[in-house]
């Protein structure tokens, strides 16, 4: 279907790849991985010939319908979200409008007659456009495309809303249903969990599972990509490496393929300074002049093996909290309603009741919209409560991580500024380290605010919540605009964290890998489940 063979590319002197190559066969699930920057979202664009490669082959099969997600929303004005959905579906309308011609043509051969081989060959291409509309799913257009808008959050009731009336991130929604509802024989998709829920990523997880088409993807969600992908193809150092099975297998495989290289290199390294050892004891020996020259032209002829450079991750002991009080946060009745313009309020939840306690690590869940970050608001005081009432105890020194957190970096300020105005008596030394174990090294941190991005900032702002002593920390979607390998710097630093933490998160392998409680907030009630993540999923699959 696709073959890419021995591609290279490079943008001025930097290389992204040299004589790479993979394929996509039919039905395959491919995780596309590797650092930001290595050239992942550049194979998308050369596989959608929006650019070319300096070197090697591309080949497309012929009639390949290829969908292409890419974080990019293009201009939607003048339709319904559903209209705008079912217009997207490209191939199918033009199929849609094929058809129909073809029909009037029929129709009208009483008329102007044709001859037996034009009829014929009308017939023909019309049997080949009506199996092909079939088989892509042009009849059943309009109900998969309110399937697919249902599920991924938008209600039935918005489906016939103007697109211009959708926030940005809605309308990122709307986008990824336009490629879906496009049924085409390769999907590409570029980070498509982003913006999206836990109850829409797990129904997305179940649509692409049952996909009967080829699928090639990159994600910042690890449990996403181990459900889905069986291949995994890397995209680091200059060159693209292909792994069979998902992403925790191409992690373990991964490893054991550099081991194998470090001793394939120490084997090299002790040849090669035993032949160069041999060259200086006799290059000045007339006798063994010939034996010198041979092992030269020898060593000339070797390829080198070259180490690629580690990902180092800086270990850094966060400073020991001061004890808080048993009970760190008490809840009694409380509720939320946010005010309305017309005079009314739209409640969020009411009557929540519960305890959190010293050293919990509570994941604090519910669908879209259920109230868990305003549940958060309003214990960290950034928000009133309407009714009831909620107290921290004694000693709780409080942390509180938000997308919104982002907008306090002062965008003039070095990374490096930023921390050390916070801690002015830390050392340099003890700054650069606590950065370092967030991914900040060399003149990295002398990087200013205002350029960094997404993920780059939410890092810094993480960094500095634990710059400082607390105790309970507070975080509301902390893994968005974060990178695989920095949800596990973010990770490491949670579960090396000796306080109490409440999470709110779509990332399943963070909650798997850190809740001891959950807090469930449904239908505007509070439901406390006394165990890990697990447990409550095997709960709730008992309630079903």
């Amino acid at each position: 279907m696709i073959h890419l063979t021995d591609i290279s590319k490079q943008y001025g002197t930097r290389v992204l790849y040299s004589n790479g190559s993979f394929q996509v066969r039919p039905g395959d699930k491919i995780g596309l991985v590797g650092p930001n920057g290595a050239g992942k979202t550049t194979i998308f664009r050369v596989i959608m010939r929006q650019e070319g490669v300096d070197g090697g082959t591309v080949n497309i099969a012929d009639r390949l319908v290829i969908g292409y997600f890419s974080q990019e929303v293009g201009d939607m004005r003048g339709r319904s979200a559903l209209e705008e959905v079912k217009a997207g579906a490209g191939k199918i309308s033009a199929l849609a409008e094929r058809i129909d011609k073809m029909e009037q043509r029929l129709q009208s051969s009483a008329e102007d007659p044709m001859s037996d081989d034009e009829m014929t060959a009308l017939l023909e291409r019309y049997g080949e456009a009506q199996l092909e509309f079939e088989q892509r799913g042009g009849y059943d257009l309009d109900s998969r495309a309110k399937e697919i808008l249902t599920g991924l959050g938008i209600h039935p009731e918005e489906h016939d809303n103007p697109v211009e009336t959708f926030s940005g991130g809605w309308k990122m929604r709307i986008e990824l249903a336009k490629i879906l509802a496009l049924n085409p024989d390769v999907l590409l998709m570029d980070e498509p969990t982003n913006h999206l829920d836990l109850e829409s990523i797990v129904w997305l997880e179940e649509w692409l599972v049952k996909f009967k088409g080829s699928l090639v993807m990159t994600s910042h969600d690890r449990d996403f990509m181990n459900r889905i992908v069986s291949r995994i193809v890397e995209v680091a150092n200059k060159a693209i490496t292909t792994y069979s099975g998902n992403y925790d297998f191409y992690l373990r495989e991964r490893e054991i393929r550099r081991d194998q290289l470090l001793a394939s290199h120490q084997k090299q390294q002790d040849m090669l300074a035993k032949e160069e050892e041999f060259i200086s004891r006799f290059a000045a020996r007339a006798s063994h002049a010939a034996q010198v020259q041979s092992r030269v032209k020898k060593l000339e002829k070797i390829d080198r093996i070259e180490i690629p450079a580690d990902e180092r991750t800086i270990r850094f002991e966060f400073p020991l909290p001061p004890r808080s009080g048993n009970d760190v946060v008490k809840m009694e009745q409380l509720g939320k309603a946010w005010p309305l313009d017309n005079g009314k309020t739209k409640p969020v939840f009411s009557g929540v009741s519960g305890v959190v306690r010293r050293l919990d690590r509570i994941a604090v869940v519910g669908v879209n919209g259920a109230g868990k970050s305003t549940l958060l608001k309003a214990i960290c005081g950034m928000t009133d409560a309407t009714t009831g009432a909620v107290s921290l105890g004694a000693s709780v020194y409080l942390g509180y991580f938000s997308q919104h957190s982002l907008e306090v970096l002062s965008a003039d300020k070095t990374i490096y500024d930023e921390i050390h105005d916070r801690i002015p008596d830390a050392t340099i030394g003890y700054v650069r380290n606590l950065l370092g174990a967030f991914a900040f090294s060399g003149d990295d941190v002398y990087k200013k605010n205002g350029v960094l991005s997404g993920g780059e900032k939410s890092r810094v702002v993480l960094a500095t919540i634990l710059a400082r002593p607390v105790n309970f920390l507070v975080l509301d979607e902390p893994t968005n605009h974060l990178d695989i390998r920095s949800r596990e710097v973010l990770l490491d630093a949670v579960k090396n964290f000796d306080g109490t933490v409440m999470v709110v998160s779509h990332d399943r392998h963070f909650l798997r890998s850190v809740a001891n409680r959950v807090f469930e907030v449904d239908h505007g009630a509070l439901r406390v489940y006394e165990g890990s993540y697990e447990y409550y999923l095997s709960q709730k699959d008992k309630s079903r």
